[in-house]
């Protein structure tokens, strides 16, 4: 992290802040509920004239039902590399096709599976709260020896400490919060 002026040392703080919450959020999309949703399969990787590229790139996701996604590529070309893409992820989700358009019918989830999901919900909330911990360190760093070079006094100090130890309370409350909210949607029959 390059040396941020001390001034703007909260603000920087809180979007990186920010940023690991939002990546949590965005892998907790992706996680497989029993409901049928885009996010589940936006960012698949697919093999496409020999280019990875994500699947909202080359083909349109709806969920017309709330058991089933429907992706139509806009190259017919692209219809088998996105059906082995999908059979190939972790999503666990058969294809079926037209040859023009694919569908994914959203099995329900058996209780074990349910486990196993909110344990990974639960692991990544641990990585965000340690993302949102690495700025908080990153930030005390930037403080303290901001205070050893003569730019803030003491007590300047303990109050920029004190902001940043509110942000990240703020921040792993919000990452429990999302996290609970999660866990009681996978675990919904």
């Amino acid at each position: 992290m390059p040396q941020p002026k001390i001034e703007d040392l909260l603000e920087i703080t809180e979007e990186r802040m920010m940023e690991g919450v939002e990546a949590m959020q965005h892998d907790f999309a992706s996680i497989r509920t029993g409901k049928a949703s885009p996010a589940l399969v936006e960012n698949l990787q697919v093999d496409y004239y020999g280019a990875k590229t994500r699947l909202r790139d080359i083909a349109g996701i709806t969920a017309p039902e709330p058991r089933l996604l429907v992706i139509q590529p806009w190259d017919q070309n692209a219809v088998r590399n996105i059906e082995r893409a999908i059979q190939t992820s972790e999503l666990g989700i058969s294809p079926v096709s037209d040859g023009r358009v694919i569908r994914l019918p959203i099995p329900e989830l058996s209780e074990e599976r349910r486990r196993d999901l909110a344990r990974i919900v639960r692991q990544r909330a641990e990585q965000g709260r340690i993302e949102v911990r690495n700025a908080r360190r990153d930030a005390n760093e930037v403080a303290r020896k901001a205070q050893k070079a003569g730019e803030i006094t003491e007590d300047d100090l303990a109050e920029l400490l004190k902001d940043i130890q509110k942000l990240t309370d703020q921040y792993v409350e919000e990452i429990d919060r999302m996290l609970e909210e999660k866990e009681e949607e996978l675990m919904q029959v």
